[in-house]
């Protein structure tokens, strides 16, 4: 199982960033995607999440307005596209998968396999 994410960088307050997060090795109709974000010197957060087929999404509130979570089940590819970027937002993305539950979980710990981070810095 692997989970590669992409798309970071750095960018100006009001700008925006797509990320991917590109999953092989399972089949993903059975799980969740989730984009969780860690800041310097703060706990992991969760930012948003996804079940297999779009029905069901979520977003952590201080991203609702702001961001899409989406995904192509033909690509296996899961996005978050975030708009009106603000430097708080600036953190280590990182996607993970988790068995499907209803409602989404916001738990890192109900997610079982994660990607390696990317890096977002919103700043002027």
């Amino acid at each position: 199982v692997q989970l590669q994410a992409s798309g970071g960088g750095l960018v100006q307050p009001g700008g925006y960033l797509r990320l991917s997060c590109a999953a092989s090795g399972f089949t993903s109709a059975y799980y969740m995607i989730g984009w969780f974000r860690q800041a310097p010197g703060k706990e992991r957060e969760f930012v948003a999440a996804i079940n297999w087929d779009s029905r069901f999404t979520d977003r952590t509130d201080s991203v609702k307005g702001r961001f899409t979570i989406s995904r192509d089940n033909t690509k296996n590819t899961v996005y978050l596209q975030m708009n009106n970027l603000k430097p708080d937002d600036t953190a280590v993305y990182s996607c993970a998968a988790g068995i499907w539950q209803q409602p989404l979980s916001r738990l890192p710990g109900h997610y079982n396999y994660w990607g390696q981070g990317t890096l977002v810095t919103v700043s002027s």
